[in-house]
């Protein structure tokens, strides 16, 4: 690789152990990311506020800790990026929405406030859409953030861009949230590794309201699991601001030697509709993990979940948007026209109905509970679509079939109600091209497991050196080959 140039290719990892020998400097690092910035940020809309002279001076600090000997942590001087929801001191933070278009916090929300402290270096804020409620990447304050593998399309959301900015090498790492699986699918759309922590994993305070309750967590999204695992080894530490965390108390996270899992392959859920490709790109994902010695279960017809579907994320996700807009008198008119219903249902939900998404929540907390008596896994598809246009919110149809908004995000929001950890992986790509991804859920507290379930099968499929094809690189929506 040459010094300089490729050092936006580099991991986390790969930087790490090179500032270790002094063979590179996080000045250098950074320089490369954000050259690479000022080359593609123009093409996906990816980071939508920075602050270049803070950023050099936190390299500049790392640079000088390194050659003293004395880093904060592994992660002293990688660069990052952090979801535009999540606030970060000094910089905008919009939430996609021009009722906080003015909002710069004066503190960073608890796990970034960490990276800062481990000597991490905050490139930039990414783009979300508004209120981080919907599954792609669109908002009247930046506008669409498009997919690096295809400029056409959308990455998905919350996290849009987020992925946008890991896939296009802006920065080895990003953070961003899910709260109904904002992290993974995303993530599957560009070819990355993003981990949804277990609730309380990753100890949150100072944040924005929290509408979507505890189902939202923060994780980090990577190209490698051990990136991943080395923004885990920073954040995932108990804190007493947040009850949520006490259960992770002296518990610091630790991937574990190899194991064999007990694995339950889920196809789909009910009779919701899954891509061909993603059907066939995740069954071959199945067959690999039984390859390298776990125990893969085909599930038969699979509705333990469907309630969560159908009755808690519309309940919770509206009645917390029409809960946080009750803060802002005026708003009418000033969000995005499409949330403006959303808003308006929230209101009108009764606290009977409510209370039964919450219940809803708890049946579908013991059934997986139990569950996972038998399994130690559940391998499904990340979304059960691929990628569509990239001002469209949702795909109409799926595989022939009508769906609506939440029908490609059928396969995630279970673990956030339940509270469980899931991380998505690449599996094999489209004929087109476009990634692929597969999740892996586990019971609370799982979080090491599925790292180390998720190593192994890197080692044995490895996807890092896969990179979209961009100006100045090449023409744009090169082949995931």
């Amino acid at each position: 690789m040459n010094r300089t140039q490729d050092l936006w290719r580099w991991s986390a990892r790969d930087l790490s152990s090179a500032y270790r020998r002094k063979d590179v400097s996080p000045v250098d690092a950074l320089q490369a990311c954000l050259e690479r910035l000022e080359s593609v940020n123009p093409l996906i809309n990816a980071v939508v506020s920075r602050d270049d002279e803070a950023s050099r001076a936190a390299a500049e600090a790392s640079e000088r800790r390194w050659r003293d000997g004395t880093p904060l942590s592994a992660l002293d001087g990688v660069p990052l990026t952090v979801k535009d929801n999540i606030p970060v001191r000094g910089l905008p933070a919009t939430w996609g929405s021009r009722l906080y278009a003015d909002f710069v916090p004066d503190r960073d929300e608890l796990p970034v406030d960490r990276l800062r402290a481990a000597g991490a270096v905050i490139v930039g804020k990414t783009n979300v859409p508004e209120f981080t409620l919907q599954g792609y990447t669109d908002n009247r304050v930046f506008g669409p953030t498009r997919n690096p593998w295809d400029l056409d399309l959308t990455p998905g959301g919350s996290s849009g861009g987020a992925v946008a900015a890991v896939a296009s090498g802006i920065g080895p790492l990003a953070i961003g949230t899910d709260g109904g699986g904002s992290i993974r699918r995303p993530s599957s759309h560009t070819g990355l590794v993003g981990l949804k922590p277990s609730v309380g994993r990753v100890a949150r305070c100072d944040g924005f309201p929290a509408i979507l309750l505890n189902c939202e967590v923060i994780g980090p999204i990577a190209r490698t699991v051990d990136d991943v695992v080395m923004a885990m080894e920073i954040m995932a530490v108990s804190d007493p601001r947040d009850p949520l965390s006490a259960r992770y108390a002296d518990r610091p996270f630790a991937v574990g030697p190899a194991t064999n899992c007990r694995i339950l392959y889920v196809e789909t859920f009910g009779d919701a509709p899954v891509d061909p490709e993603i059907r066939a790109s995740v069954a071959l994902a199945a067959d690999r993990l039984a390859e390298l010695g776990h125990r893969v279960e085909q599930a038969g017809r699979f509705t333990l979940v469907d309630a969560v579907n159908e009755k808690v994320w519309p309940v919770i996700s509206q009645a917390g948007l029409a809960w946080l807009l009750e803060r802002h008198p005026g708003w009418m008119g000033q969000i995005s026209a499409g949330l403006e219903p959303l808003a308006e249902a929230g209101r009108s939900f009764s606290a009977t109905a409510f209370v039964g998404a919450l219940d809803t929540i708890a049946e579908a907390s013991r059934a997986l509970s139990e569950l996972f008596q038998d399994y130690d896994l559940i391998l499904t598809p990340s979304a059960a679509a691929l990628p569509w246009p990239a001002r469209d919110i949702f795909p109409p149809t799926i595989d022939g079939c009508d769906v609506g908004p939440r029908g490609h995000a059928v396969f995630t929001a279970f673990a956030n109600a339940a509270g469980l950890p899931a991380i998505n992986l690449p599996s094999a790509p489209s004929r087109a091209g476009l990634p692929i991804g597969f999740q892996l859920v586990g019971p609370q507290g799982a979080d090491p497991l599925l790292c180390t379930v998720a190593r192994g099968y890197e080692e044995a499929h490895p996807w890092a050196d896969r990179w979209p094809s961009l100006p100045p690189d090449g023409v744009p929506g090169a082949s995931f080959a």
